[in-house]
């Protein structure tokens, strides 16, 4: 009796560590399994999937979500990165009636094309989120709309309006392309093994068409802005390495004009410059003028691209305007005043 009771207890440790069926599940994967029935079904109720739709569900893990996703869709297709999942989850579908609905990939999902698709739905490793988020509305071929867990930070910054305490550049820039709702607050004893943190699932709705802006343009003006979100317009304008950053950016701007005209590309068509902007140089505004001043010395070419600037603020009324209370609106009307006065963030 004393043995029996012993291994029991073991057992009950064992769950606490966060071992499931054999194998331990591992922390920088990210692994946290959804374990409440009612929280996963009541996940699918909310995403109103089609009998004929697609769905897209990125780390599957051992299938809890994924089981309850092939019975009211056409097809799932389902992305896991750990190979000990992958057997898992095929195991688990053998037999079942739904198991010819399931495409299982073994891959990153970061790192994978993303397959055409008309929902996603998924319970994701929570480090991987922003970038997840970004190839989500980078995808060229539109889908309706996805609802992910997040962590509930993170999923609070999403949906954050401006003057709210968690608004970012996060906010602005997902909002600019999506519309994001809160559906549900999930706790962290819902998990095995519970995260350290508390959870929400939201829905994010691309818009269609997406905004016809230089994206290069917008979250260079929105990082800038953000990096001290409190801070007056004209306080952040006025330092001396954000007007050289400006000056640099124009020169640039001005010589690609010059050298070939062809590649003046004011908008992109799609978000995937958002998460790609390390990897592109420029694209620049329609009819952008040459510098006749390229001789200048710093300091007077500085006190022009200032007065620039500043003139710039004064004029859409935004000097005195701090980025945390501004909207898309708001940044919209800046960037193009900013680049009618020639003035560029890329």
């Amino acid at each position: 009796m004393p043995k029996e009771k012993k291994r029991r207890v073991h057992s009950r440790n064992a769950n606490k560590l966060g071992k499931h069926q054999g194998f331990e599940l591992k922390k920088t994967y990210g692994q946290h399994l959804l374990k409440n029935p009612l929280i996963v079904q009541t996940i699918v109720d909310k995403a109103s999937i089609r009998a004929s739709d697609v769905v897209l569900e990125i780390g599957p893990g051992t299938g809890n979500l994924t089981l309850k996703l092939l019975d009211v869709c056409k097809k799932v297709i389902a992305v896991e990165y750990d190979p000990r999942m992958v057997v898992e989850l095929q195991k688990r579908i053998q037999g079942l009636e739904t198991s010819h609905k399931l495409n299982l990939i073994h891959s990153d999902f970061l790192k994978v094309e993303t397959p055409k698709f008309d929902v996603c739905v998924a319970n994701i490793p929570y480090q991987i989120s922003s970038p997840l988020l970004m190839k989500l509305l980078a995808h060229r071929l539109h889908f309706r709309y996805a609802v992910i867990m997040f962590q509930r930070e993170f999923a609070m910054r999403l949906v954050a309006k401006p003057g709210d305490e968690l608004y970012c550049r996060l906010s602005i820039n997902t909002q600019l392309l999506a519309k994001v709702d809160h559906l549900l607050a999930v706790g962290k004893n819902n998990f095995r093994p519970p995260p350290k943190v508390d959870s929400s699932v939201v829905r994010i709705e691309p818009k269609n068409p997406q905004p016809q802006i230089n994206f290069l343009e917008w979250d260079g003006l929105v990082r800038l802005c953000f990096q001290r979100k409190h801070k007056m317009l004209r306080a952040i304008f006025k330092q001396k390495s954000v007007l050289k950053l400006l000056e640099a950016n124009t020169a640039t701007v001005n010589a690609l004009v010059n050298a070939d005209p062809s590649s003046v590309l004011l908008r992109e068509e799609n978000a995937d410059m958002l998460i790609e902007e390390r990897e592109v140089t420029t694209s620049v505004r329609a009819e952008a003028e040459q510098d006749n001043d390229a001789t200048m010395e710093m300091d007077e070419s500085s006190r022009t691209i200032k007065d620039k600037v500043m003139a710039v603020l004064e004029k859409t009324g935004f000097a005195e305007t701090r980025a945390a209370k501004m909207g898309i609106a708001d940044f919209l009307t800046l960037l193009l005043a900013f680049n009618e006065a020639d003035i560029h963030f890329s």
